[in-house]
């Protein structure tokens, strides 16, 4: 197989990677009830919530999830042993019922090949990499513009547990691009406190913070959580499988109730990754139009090619 497919191949897995919590995973409907503010109640020992902080997270969130959509400008800080490392930006729209995404990225493991900026397209468990005319890969799309991934059917077919287990465990790092799984995790938080007022960007917006290790997140009480037993369980699975052994997080609330500012430190064995995300326009429609069949290239259909002809290792 040529030289070209192989590189564009490893290309596009590596964006596949970085992206793979933002999309692998639907997002299900949540529980709204804003019952995290009875989250205050003391423990001995334990660390004491505040009260009227988790009060309005909740209401927060409830309008956060509503809202299904925003758009988003997000920056995001890898230590080196991940993916080699490295800063990766990303501008556009997002939404999170059902979770969709039209953005443009820049840096990450794609500029190490030559790919400084890369449109990616996100739709039904589908994602779709838009490769530049004068990138080295192009030579290896078969003259097409896109390389299309569907998420669940390589997980179905792939026999790699490996390869599984790593994509799978991306999920954790979902609720970092999705707002209402953030604040979701801040509610959970039992050291959640209230900062002050700041401006973000010449908007008012209320500051709240808060940590929360694997530990604490397994052993949070029910009537703390604003996610659904089932979405915990699914995120408690996804932290584990990902090796996340805590969060350190910001929210910037504006007097609207939305969280127009962000930042997420993911505590994971290859180091930090800080996350860093500025939201607006909640509610806007997040239409994203996928591109047509005859300028896709099957990513998944390459890979198993590559495999036939003896070179899977190798991509």
């Amino acid at each position: 197989m040529s030289v070209y497919r192989k590189k564009t191949a490893a290309a596009a897995l590596a964006a596949v990677l970085l992206m793979g919590g933002a999309t692998a995973c639907d997002d299900d409907k949540k529980d709204a009830s804003g019952k995290a503010a009875a989250g205050a109640s003391a423990q001995p020992g334990k660390p004491v919530a505040d009260g009227r902080a988790t009060e309005a997270l909740a209401a927060a969130y409830k309008k956060t999830s509503a809202a299904k959509s925003a758009k988003v400008r997000m920056t995001m800080s890898m230590p080196a042993s991940l993916e080699g490392g490295g800063t990766v930006e990303m501008t556009g729209v997002q939404g999170w019922d059902p979770t969709v995404m039209d953005i443009t990225m820049k840096g990450g493991p794609g500029a190490a090949r030559g790919v400084d900026s890369m449109h990616v397209i996100m739709k039904n468990d589908v994602m779709f990499m838009e490769m530049p005319a004068d990138s080295p890969m192009s030579g290896g799309m078969d003259g097409k513009r896109w390389m299309k991934l569907d998420m669940n059917a390589a997980a179905a077919a792939s026999p790699d547990a490996e390869a599984l287990k790593k994509l799978g465990g991306l999920g954790g790092v979902e609720q970092s691009q999705d707002p209402a799984q953030q604040l979701a995790l801040l509610l959970t938080s039992p050291n959640v406190k209230h900062v002050g007022a700041e401006k973000v960007e010449g908007v008012d917006a209320e500051h709240y913070k808060g940590t929360l290790s694997f530990e604490e997140m397994l052993a949070a009480d029910a009537s703390s959580k604003a996610l659904t037993e089932d979405d915990r369980k699914k995120l408690v699975d996804a932290m584990k499988t990902a090796g996340i052994k805590g969060y350190d997080m910001d929210v910037w609330v504006d007097k609207d109730g939305y969280p127009v500012h962000m930042k997420v430190g993911m505590n994971m064995p290859q180091g930090t990754m800080d996350v860093d995300a500025f939201y607006s326009d909640y509610g806007s429609a997040a239409t994203v139009q996928t591109p047509p069949e005859n300028e896709t290239l099957d990513l998944f259909g390459m890979l198993k090619e590559l495999g036939a002809a003896g070179a899977g290792a190798g991509a």
